[in-house]
């Protein structure tokens, strides 16, 4: 079951040039890293890393996640939550969504990803156009039990080819902000 309910109120996921308070370095880097979140991680974890799929399939989107994607309240999509893990511990929760119409018109079969990551797939296809990134903190009742936490930060951007829109949501969990300071010294 998806751990996020379309009834959850919404988020105002910002540019973070729009954001009432200053991040520290490190957050900012890993938030606003316009390159691929796989490969970064993968680096990370030293080739240790591995996305485990947690929800897979097509319920109504969230209100924020319509409005991202230009798109009638509560349409149903196809949503994909997984942990993006380094040496087997959740890094990042994921959540991506595309909207039922654009997948059908769009021809990309999300269903059989599996363990494979959605992210690579989307930098390895030159025709997508990645949109400006926004930050929040994410909502602990949309986490999964096992990595819910108070304010941790996330970021989204908006992937479009040829009328397919994808919207990707990465929330940075406590195991990651460690890897990262261990691997800062």
């Amino acid at each position: 079951m998806s751990y996020a309910s379309p009834q959850a109120a919404a988020v105002a996921w910002l540019p973070y040039s729009q954001l009432a308070t200053p991040l520290d370095q490190p957050i900012l880097d890993w938030l606003l890293d316009e390159g691929s979140l796989t490969r970064r991680l993968t680096r990370l974890s030293s080739d240790h890393f591995s996305v485990t799929p947690l929800f897979e399939g097509w319920q109504p989107l969230r209100l924020d996640e319509c409005q991202a994607l230009g798109i009638a309240e509560g349409a149903e999509g196809w949503v994909r939550e997984v942990f993006l893990r380094g040496h087997g511990q959740p890094w990042v929760f994921a959540r991506s969504v595309a909207s039922r119409s654009a997948l059908e018109r769009g021809g990309l079969d999300l269903e059989t990803l599996g363990t494979r990551s959605l992210g690579e797939l989307l930098f390895c296809d030159q025709a997508f156009m990645r949109h400006p990134l926004q930050v929040c903190r994410y909502p602990q009742a949309w986490l999964p039990a096992e990595a819910a936490g108070e304010g941790l930060w996330g970021r989204r951007s908006r992937f479009s080819r040829d009328g397919l829109d994808l919207l990707v949501a990465e929330v940075f969990l406590p195991a990651l902000w460690q890897a990262a300071q261990q691997e800062a010294r």
